[in-house]
């Protein structure tokens, strides 16, 4: 069964928690990751990596280089499960 916005948020958060070593609750979806102290482009391509392996998609890299929040993460996976999905 495919996970809605929520899961994927949810999921999403986890990730960026436990790669930055941030507290999962201390993060919400407008959470600006550049922002984050700790975050560089090291961890967030660990990160872009764990949400590939999690949900088995590619990320676009424009996409994922263009991306700020958390939620546009989730948009970001959201619409890569779509084009997994229409495959």
């Amino acid at each position: 069964m495919p996970e809605n916005s929520e899961q994927i948020l949810t999921t999403v958060t986890d990730i960026v928690a436990a790669e930055l070593g941030v507290p999962a609750d201390s993060l919400t979806p407008e959470t600006d990751l550049r922002g984050l102290e700790g975050a560089d482009s090291v961890k967030v391509l660990r990160m872009v990596a764990r949400i590939e392996q999690r949900y088995d998609i590619e990320l676009e890299d424009e996409d994922v280089f263009t991306v700020a929040t958390v939620s546009q993460v989730v948009t970001v996976v959201e619409k890569a499960l779509a084009a997994e999905g229409a495959r």
